[in-house]
């Protein structure tokens, strides 16, 4: 065997490195990988980082004696040496968080092992605020698959959670030892040394089904009553047993791994401090079984070791298992003093042999790296049994990965001639604008051009400036991709209420769009230009003038408009297509109160005061927007309805004032965190005086809390239309 001795300041412990997130914030563990026990809403319920509100909630409040858990399935054994936990922030709007919590963990899914730390404490220590992260070390660390945390509090309280994982994959795969009680030393006059298995996470009584001491990833120090670690006894990290403990004058140790596996060395981390009376083993053997339901394998592996009575350092030894193949092993460790002490053991491993492909990947990668890494290969007893039939195998497998990469190959050749095709496409083999064919029977108004002075006209040059620095280019790249994208999108949309695409022009820069003339602009401009009547008089069929005049704009007419918008938006819906930015400004008035939708408002800097930007990047229309549009950054139809209920609002406002015009932008983002905990403290917008109850009940419905109480499009087309029919 061989003997490796490493000083504990250079030695990197499982514990140093694996502090690796495993996929709680990245997305990498799936949300049907993460359950709970219960949930304050849906939105509130286990999921990736992107959805829902922001953290998990229980439901109701949190009393002491509840136990409420947040559950996560890593689909196989993981080290885990360090926990994060955070609040529900949600950009500065959430005040939930979770002052303690304890771990649960399962290896099984069936036996649940509660966590301790090695001074055997449960609680762990968690948020003070929403917003920091706070990580923990997990000390011994957590060998598991399943992980319940578990939120603790001593008075009734709501709790919110976001947590992260942080370790690595347990490539040991043990997933159980059993072994004998550790001994003790109690010399005269000196403390007591207690050589047990501390941390031992199996059955106490027969130390077997578990885990403990000696795979938590700690080095047991030269001198075996010191410790790494603080505040516990002599000989803590060791496991330490007595020669005339043993009638057979060996120590038996069981092991039990995940899965079958080929077994190539066994490193066990011994104490070496021979003037104690403490030596490494003088020999081990092991034997395996396939199957945990068949006999142990006659057949044994063992070796003998160099004893050394110089050098009293701790020290690794490695045993060789010359690739056989089990899924127990059985080792016998021989005593060659009055102690023998273990701190750590691990096994290296595997997948077992078997007549697949996928068996032969690792042999495969090693023979195309080339000569020198194949020199390092050394035959086993089981390469040696290899016939004909796994050459056949081999060479199978060859050929599969060679066809593999030239599919690979053609079809990134072929997604590059399609590529080019279509920018061939889109530019035009003539060079010349080609109006799309759906809206060439579109009849277009007849306009009458005024002369504009070409000094009043922006230079808009085909050709770029030679100085463009490369960062300019590629923003006008995404640009123009989002522009193409937006043209594509909106050349589907066939609806009476939703403007019509006539033409694009795509041969130079810039890119534009041609769409249908509406003659009297948007609706909020429309609407702001008009008076409040104290009677409707005006028919829904009687042209409109222009603006400036002094006609009145009457609840019959903005039941009309209404109506129209509902209908496009139904349209919408049908098509799962979200919207995001409904508003008056987004709404084209034509003759006769004809309303299309559009979503021309943020490109205008008429309207840059409806836009919040944030942190300089994105700009948003908060006062139009959902409270998890906000604080989540999520759109549905649901949040459209949400939308429309604000542009209802606008309209029988006749657009003379602002959402929420008495709020700061900031005070509007903190409402919506006031929505989200439906306190009672939420702000909703006023009735307005041209605005019936019954339409006023239709705003409060859309601008429900909960997503599944706001009313569908279809609902609102048709309550709008009953109450238009009431009215006539």
């Amino acid at each position: 065997p061989f003997i490796i001795k490493l000083s504990s300041l250079l030695l990197l412990t499982r514990v140093a490195i694996c502090r690796y997130p495993l996929g709680m914030h990245e997305g990498t563990i799936r949300d049907e990988d993460i359950t709970a026990s219960s949930q304050w809403y849906d939105s509130t319920g286990p999921q990736y980082r992107e959805e829902g509100d922001g953290a998990w909630c229980p439901a109701g409040l949190l009393q002491p004696e509840d136990v409420q858990f947040l559950q996560i399935d890593l689909h196989k054994l993981f080290f885990i040496t360090l926990i994060g936990t955070q609040g529900r922030h949600a950009r500065a709007t959430g005040k939930e968080f979770a002052r303690a919590y304890r771990i649960d963990y399962s290896r099984n899914g069936e036996r649940w092992i509660s966590w301790k730390d090695r001074q055997g404490r449960q609680v762990i220590q968690g948020n003070i605020d929403t917003y920091n992260v706070v990580l923990k070390d997990l000390r011994p660390p957590i060998i598991a698959r399943y992980i319940r945390v578990i939120p603790v509090t001593e008075l009734p309280m709501t709790v919110c959670m976001r947590v992260e994982l942080y370790g690595c994959i347990w490539f040991d795969g043990l997933a159980s030892y059993s072994i004998p009680e550790g001994g003790t030393i109690a010399a005269p006059g000196s403390p007591i040394i207690y050589l047990n298995d501390s941390t031992y996470d199996g059955f106490q009584e027969h130390l077997y089904g578990g885990l403990g001491q000696l795979t938590d990833g700690v080095l047991g120090l030269d001198d075996f009553t010191q410790s790494h670690q603080y505040r516990v006894w002599p000989g803590y990290d060791y496991v330490g047993w007595k020669n005339e403990s043993f009638s057979t004058g060996s120590v038996e140790m069981e092991f039990q791994f995940d899965r079958q596996r080929n077994f190539t060395s066994m490193k066990v981390h011994c104490n070496n401090m021979f003037s104690k009376g403490v030596k490494i083993f003088q020999k081990v053997e092991c034997l395996f079984k396939p199957r945990l339901i068949v006999e142990w394998e006659s057949e044994p592996v063992g070796v003998s070791t160099i004893l050394d009575d110089k050098n009293p350092s701790a020290r690794f030894v490695t045993i060789p298992l010359n690739q056989r193949v089990g899924k127990a092993v059985l080792c016998r460790f021989y005593f060659a003093d009055t102690w023998m002490m273990i701190s750590e053991i691990s096994f290296q491993s595997g997948k077992s042999p078997s007549k697949v492909c996928r068996g032969r990947w690792g042999f495969l990668f090693i023979f195309f790296l080339g000569t020198e890494t194949t020199s390092f290969i050394t035959s086993t007893r089981i390469e040696e049994k290899a016939d004909d039939s796994s050459t056949s195998i081999l060479v199978g497998c060859l050929v599969a990965i060679i066809l593999l990469l030239l599919i690979i190959i053609i079809i990134i050749l072929w997604k590059q001639y399609v590529q080019k095709r279509l920018e061939k496409n889109i530019s035009g083999r003539k060079r010349q604008t080609t109006l799309l064919g759906d809206f060439r029977k579109t009849p277009i108004p007849s306009i009458q051009i005024l002369s504009i002075s070409p000094s009043l006209l922006p230079d808009f040059s085909s050709k770029g400036k030679e100085d463009s620095v490369q960062g300019i280019r590629l923003v006008f790249l995404f640009l123009r991709n989002d522009f193409l994208k937006e043209i594509k999108i909106m050349s589907r949309l066939k609806d009476p209420n939703i403007i019509r695409l006539l033409g694009v022009c795509v041969r130079d820069d810039p890119l534009c769009m041609i769409t249908e003339y509406m003659e009297n602009g948007d609706l909020n401009q429309f609407l702001s230009q008009r008076e409040i009547c104290s009677k409707f008089p005006t028919q829904i069929g009687q042209a409109v003038q222009y603006p400036g005049s002094s006609t009145a704009s009457c609840y019959s007419n903005l039941l009309f408009m209404a109506t129209q918008i509902a209908s496009g938006m139904k349209y919408l819906a049908s098509l799962n297509f979200v919207h995001r930015d409904l508003a008056t400004r987004n709404c084209l008035v034509g003759n006769s109160y004809t309303i299309k939708i559009a979503d021309f408002g943020m490109s205008r800097n008429l309207y840059s005061g409806d836009y919040y930007r944030i942190q300089g990047r994105a700009v948003l229309p908060i006062r139009w927007m959902a409270w998890e549009s906000i604080l989540l950054g999520k759109f549905t139809t649901a949040s459209d309805v949400w939308a429309f209920g604000v542009t209802l609002w606008e309209m029988f406002t006749l657009c003379k004032e602002q959402p929420y015009s008495l709020l700061s932008d900031e005070q509007v983002i903190e409402n919506t965190g006031e929505f989200f905990r439906s306190q009672g403290r939420q702000i909703y917008l006023s009735q307005t005086p041209l605005c019936p109850n019954s339409v006023f009940d239709l705003m409060l419905k859309c601008w429900s809390r909960d997503i599944k109480d706001r009313p569908t499009f279809d609902i609102i087309h048709y309550f709008l239309v009953e109450q238009m029919d009431c009215n006539i």
